[in-house]
């Protein structure tokens, strides 16, 4: 490479490096603004009748969360459902407590695997015997709003082309500052991406611990595919393939606990990281149809992410050589701290978005605003993390698509301090 070439190369990615973000930030903006707008003022949709909903609850090693659960969800405001409880080869009390809530209660019912064949294989197991035609699916932890089952079934009434219907997560446990961060991120990071995927008509995931779905979608493309680290990701991609409706219902509000160690939340980052580019290889055909061209677009923004962050990266190392040994570069390459003004901009773009979203998410809790201030550090703590497991994800992928066997099995994750509402 010459030494021209190099410093436009340079150039161009040093640019890339600040624009991108900016960009983005302005189209999750005016994105999660319009759908505010346009489908989230009014409220639940009313249907003459309720179809009948399967709640399905993946569990390994959850013996601790089970009862919670399952109270809440006896609890909730829907005329007919049933509850399916899949102990995935539990080494804890798990099975045991399944029992117990199946001979207490005639809407819970229980499914027992010998052996931990990952959570895709425990959601197939569960959806073969469950009796509904439409089914819900939830995290052994996580705790379901009272409205949650009809925030979503009139999607799937009035819509036959609905094939899911994600909920709402909100993070329930915030006794730590990285679980007080997390809530910020929630509403102004993940919410408003989704609210923004909803309007250019695509989502690039359904939330894989709250998301509906049609029995007969899941049939079409096979149901849950075993061998994926992030099966929601995937299930996703291939019901749109199959020119499924996949929708976003923020008025489906789900509870649910966040790592609170930075081990456990590397872990699940990591796994997330991981399971985006596994889907986005496995799926790469949809470039060879044309009818799958509004892929293109959730396509290329996770290609431009992953080059983004490898960018970053590239673009630290030679700062830090021309720091720390003098490299000689074609242009200076200034510190990232203090910003300037391309760092400004993007920084008060961040506090715009986040405020936007947090003004959004008002209406499911009275005082999110407070957060404000915790997530204003997304930047300096999630982000950076986000970015090293995005760094090291891809390598781990593409050792793991060398093996032979790789079934997704799974490990019960880091639930944080365990704290109330």
């Amino acid at each position: 490479m010459t030494s021209d070439l190099f410093a436009k190369t340079l150039l161009f990615l040093n640019q890339f490096l600040y624009l991108y973000p900016v960009c983005m930030s302005l189209v999750w903006i005016v994105g999660g603004v319009i759908f505010y707008f346009r489908r989230e003022r009014t409220p639940i949709m009313d249907i003459d009748e309720y179809p009948f909903f399967s709640i399905l609850i993946p569990c390994h090693n959850e013996a601790n969360h089970l009862k919670t659960t399952a109270n809440y969800l006896l609890a909730l405001d829907y005329p007919f459902y049933e509850i399916i409880f899949v102990d995935d080869g539990s080494t804890d009390n798990t099975k045991a407590v399944i029992k117990e809530l199946c001979q207490n209660h005639d809407q819970i019912r229980g499914v027992y695997m010998m052996e931990n064949q990952g959570k895709a294989n425990a959601l197939n197991a569960a959806a073969l015997v469950s009796k509904g035609e439409f089914l819900m699916t939830i995290d052994a932890d996580a705790i379901l709003e009272p409205q949650a089952l009809k925030a979503v079934a009139w999607h799937f009434i009035k819509y036959p082309r609905v094939g899911a219907v994600t909920g709402n997560p909100r993070v329930l446990n915030r006794t730590s500052l990285l679980a007080k961060i997390q809530v910020g991120e929630f509403a102004t990071i993940i919410g408003l991406i989704k609210r923004t995927q909803r309007i250019l008509g695509k989502l690039f995931t359904v939330s894989g611990v709250v998301a509906a779905f049609r029995k007969t979608a899941l049939y079409s493309v096979g149901f849950w595919d075993a061998d994926m680290l992030t099966e929601d990701i995937d299930i996703t991609w291939q019901l749109e393939k199959r020119f499924w409706d996949v929708r976003y219902e923020p008025n489906c509000v789900c509870w649910i606990l966040v790592p609170e160690t930075i081990r456990g939340l590397w872990r699940q980052r990591l796994r997330w990281a991981m399971g985006g580019i596994e889907v986005i290889l496995k799926h790469i055909d949809v470039w060879k149809d044309w009818r799958q061209r509004r892929l293109y677009p959730l396509y290329l923004e996770f290609i431009l992410s992953v080059f983004w962050v490898y960018t970053f990266w590239f673009i630290m190392f030679l700062w830090g050589m021309q720091e720390a040994f003098g490299w000689v570069l074609p242009m200076k390459l200034l510190p990232f701290f203090p910003p300037r003004w391309a760092g400004l901009l993007l920084a008060c773009l961040c506090l715009m978005q986040f405020a936007v979203s947090l003004l959004i998410e008002h209406r499911y809790e009275k005082m999110m605003i407070r957060y404000l201030f915790w997530v204003i550090w997304y930047p300096f703590a999630y982000w950076l993390l986000n970015a090293l497991t995005q760094l090291v994800g891809l390598p781990l992928v593409l050792l793991r698509l060398k093996k032979s066997d790789r079934l997704a099995t799974w490990k019960s994750p880091d639930r944080g301090l365990i704290g109330g509402r």
